[in-house]
């Protein structure tokens, strides 16, 4: 296989071993599965397996996230690169012998707001190497057949991009009703056999199947020190788990919507999808109708169910602004308006429900670490801020951004006020260290791609 590998980050700056680093270009055997791909949609690929080789095993590892937490193991990123050519030795020659199994896999638990948790898979490194590689495989396959309104875990694609799309295809097409949806527990409801079985229509390697199949049944270490062992559903946080998702969802929902439902539509019709969240458009409220009843026994087919109270249909006319439903999709509310030359538009801002989480884990965040010297907590305040306005920095959304900065401001007035019996500050002296150390003001990130501008025009 050639030199390189898919997906090498040029900004990594850790120690590395004092073998060769590979070369960024993407290798020639993986472009030529991407050129094949797309030339013949039937084609079943072989030989997959072998691509799981020492080069590009050895390669991934310059892919991975060093600040990543380690799996069950302890191994982190940096001691597995301590002696990197050892390890990917014994792990290549594990997997030339067939003797490769997939170690278990730790569960973490992150805050998803309203008291609910999001269950987090984390692999050991190992595991991670062979993913990476099996990942870039499968995407080189399947971004020749992926419909271009899916936009998650896509390389060139990523929310910001798939925002757009939805500005943009509602201002250039006619579409004026609306559907959300969203999917209870998707990953953890994937079902395996179909899942499986999807996969071999584009891949005739029995072993590379097997490997797959390895890691959807990999046992998952809880908190509570259980080993559990899911009959569906595949871990997130894992790096294979991305692309899964999207092959398990293009074929249970994106390719039937394009090719099935789309062109019995009366009028127009659209749809952006972003992992397991998706909205989409049409111009007459019987399509509108019709799919948000097709859709959900669409899915149950293969498993999944809507969560009901997140599903909404509402009219989206620019022509009845005050009428018009105003909707959420990836942290944003959209709503029509007028440009400053009276073209339609529609604005963006940061969803309601996003920015009183968001005050809602600073208020925590200040809480924990109000009594850290000033230095580090602005240093720490800035750096969240920054995140905050590159996210949401787009234009129009100003005051969204000024009211966040407040609350920021007014939180740690507040809360630095408790860090002993006695109050520290007042407004005026508060606003004095404010001055020395410096609080981030809000900035305009990003504003209309070239196309939305185009449409407006």
């Amino acid at each position: 296989m050639g030199k390189g590998y898919t997906d090498m980050r040029s900004s990594y700056t850790g120690q590395e071993p004092e073998t060769k680093r590979p070369d960024r270009l993407l290798p020639h055997s993986v472009r030529a599965i991407a050129s094949k791909a797309g030339k013949e949609p039937m084609h079943r690929f072989r030989g997959l397996y072998s691509l799981l080789n020492r080069s590009n095993l050895r390669a991934a590892w310059f892919a991975l996230n060093r600040k990543a937490t380690a799996g069950v193991d302890g191994i982190t990123h940096e001691e597995y690169g301590r002696d990197l050519d050892a390890h990917v030795e014994k792990l290549a020659e594990e997997l030339k012998g067939k003797r490769y199994r997939a170690k278990l896999i730790r569960r973490s638990y992150l805050p998803k707001g309203e008291g609910t948790t999001r269950p987090l898979g984390i692999l050991t490194m190992s595991d991670k190497l062979v993913q990476r590689v099996a990942a870039d495989i499968l995407t080189a396959i399947y971004e020749q057949d992926f419909c271009d309104f899916s936009y998650a875990y896509r390389p060139g694609r990523s929310t910001r991009t798939a925002v757009e799309a939805v500005r943009r295809g509602f201002i250039s097409s006619r579409c004026s009703w609306v559907v959300e949806f969203d999917i209870t527990g998707f990953y953890d409801n994937i079902n395996h056999d179909l899942l499986m079985k999807m996969l071999e229509r584009r891949i005739n390697d029995k072993p590379f199947l097997i490997l797959i199949r390895k890691w959807l049944r990999a046992g998952v270490l809880d908190t509570d020190g259980m080993v559990l062992h899911p009959a569906t559903g595949t871990p997130q946080g894992g790096i294979i788990s991305c692309i899964l998702a999207n092959i398990y969802l293009h074929h249970a929902l994106d390719d039937w919507f394009e090719h099935k439902f789309k062109p019995g539509c009366r009028g127009d019709a659209m749809m952006i999808r972003y992992a397991d969240d998706w909205v989409a458009g049409f111009q007459f409220h019987g399509d509108a109708a019709h799919f948000q009843r097709a859709v959900e026994e669409r899915l149950k087919t293969f498993g999944l169910s809507l969560a009901k109270e997140k599903c909404a249909k509402g009219f989206f006319s620019r022509h009845r602004k005050r009428e018009a439903k105003r909707f959420d999709f990836l942290g944003f509310e959209f709503r029509w308006g007028r440009t400053r030359r009276g073209c339609n538009m529609i604005k963006l801002r940061t969803s309601r429900k996003k920015f009183r989480k968001s005050v809602a884990t600073f208020t925590e965040w200040i809480k924990e670490y109000r009594h850290k010297r000033m230095s580090w907590i602005f240093a720490e305040v800035n750096t969240k801020l920054r995140g905050y306005y590159q996210y949401y920095g787009v234009t129009g959304n100003s005051r969204s951004l000024r009211e966040f900065r407040l609350c920021v401001k007014r939180l740690m007035y507040r809360w630095l006020n408790r860090r002993s019996e006695r109050r520290s500050y007042n407004w005026k002296t508060f606003a004095e260290m404010m001055r020395h150390y410096g609080l981030l003001y809000p900035r305009i990130s990003w504003g209309w791609d070239q196309q939305t501008k185009l449409a407006l025009a």
